[in-house]
């Protein structure tokens, strides 16, 4: 009797590394559309509206850009959290505590508008995310907490936070008692980049990726960041330190959340809201998964995953399919991501009967 088994490789497939995320978003795309069809829809014109239209149109296009950039961002810090071991599900939070310190000088002091304004609103939003970070880094290196867990309960807080804030003493008192803060003034918005929502946030995440790209290839810190991620004994030995490794890589991943959160609500938003971020933190960790941790692969996944946003809304609009099929979509894509990776590590073989003599077989 036939039976498919996987065989583990005796290292690692360099091409399955390169091909499980092609093959991931193909699974994807065909499992939308099954999924489009058992609702009742055209599968075909459901996939063009979800994947391709949005492409073919410059604002959508631009929108598709804006949903990115901050995808890129809070994926690239990851990055470095998981290439060093260090597991922080809460960016979203971090994204949130650097949207709310970065907007402390356009809300609470609004008379203060020169060429400083913007840069220090990006220092400040940076150091909010970083230093809300720090938190679970500092548990996890002086308790032994878990990150994991510390850094998702966090989320809730920053959230809360907002809504406080949105809601009462940042409420904007000109605004006829909705929960939003005041406009930003021109001084304190990220310039536009053609006639959309498009900032000059773009080209900072472009110039992190790049930058972080040569920070793991090329520098001490990035391969000792890898040394620690792969094997913390090893790493000790050479005399890294895995404690100072996690502040570190909280305290960046950190930043650059929080740097996403300012931009966004200096770019796009121009002010607070209760609700800043439709989901960025976590779908940023399906980006940093599909673009395999590698910060310039990050830039292709970004737009891959900010697609998903702007295609939800186009079939939410012409087919009346609901927009939660974005957050669907994103779960099949993170699902097969993770399933494809097995690839890496294990070969798919036909076999009849009984494993052979000295191999070694998983069911």
């Amino acid at each position: 009797m036939m039976r498919l088994v996987l065989v583990k490789r005796a290292e690692h497939s360099r091409l399955m590394t390169g091909l499980s995320p092609v093959i991931a978003v193909a699974l994807t795309m065909v499992s939308a559309g099954i999924l489009f069809a058992a609702a009742g829809h055209d599968p075909a014109l459901a996939l063009y509206t979800f994947f391709i239209e949005p492409l073919t149109d410059s604002w959508s296009l631009q929108e598709v850009l804006v949903k990115a950039t901050p995808l890129v961002l809070i994926a690239c810090g990851l990055s470095v959290c998981y290439l060093s071991n260090n597991w922080n599900i809460g960016a979203e939070g971090q994204f949130v505590v650097g949207a709310i310190a970065g907007s402390v000088l356009p809300i609470m002091v609004p008379a203060f508008e020169s060429v400083l304004t913007l840069p220090l609103m990006l220092l400040m939003g940076a150091a909010g995310g970083a230093l809300f970070a720090l938190i679970p880094a500092l548990l996890k290196t002086r308790f032994n907490t878990n990150e994991i867990l510390v850094s998702l309960m966090l989320v809730y807080v920053a959230n809360l936070a907002l809504d406080y804030l949105v809601r009462g003493p940042w409420r904007d008192p000109g605004g006829f008692n909705f929960p939003e803060s005041a406009l930003f003034s021109a001084a304190a918005t990220l310039p536009t980049l053609g006639d959309g929502r498009l900032s000059v946030s773009l080209l900072v995440a472009i110039a992190v990726a790049i930058l972080l790209s040569v920070l793991l290839a090329r520098t001490l810190k990035g391969f000792e960041i890898r040394v620690l991620g792969e094997s913390p004994r090893a790493g000790a030995f050479a005399g890294f330190s895995s404690r100072r490794m996690t502040v570190f890589a909280f305290l960046l991943s950190g930043a650059l959340a929080g740097l996403a959160g300012i931009m966004e609500v200096a770019g796009s938003i121009g002010q607070l809201q209760p609700t800043i971020s439709p989901g960025y933190g976590f779908t940023a960790i399906i980006v940093a998964f599909l673009g395999r941790l590698n910060p310039l692969a990050i830039l292709v996944a970004g737009f891959v995953l900010a697609l998903s946003y702007i295609g939800g809304e186009g079939v939410q609009a012409s087919m009346g399919i609901s927009d939660k099929i974005a957050s669907v979509v994103q779960g099949m894509l993170l699902f097969f991501v993770l399933a494809c990776d097995t690839l890496i590590l294990y070969r798919i073989k036909l076999q009849s009967g009984q494993t052979a003599k000295g191999e070694r077989a998983h069911v």
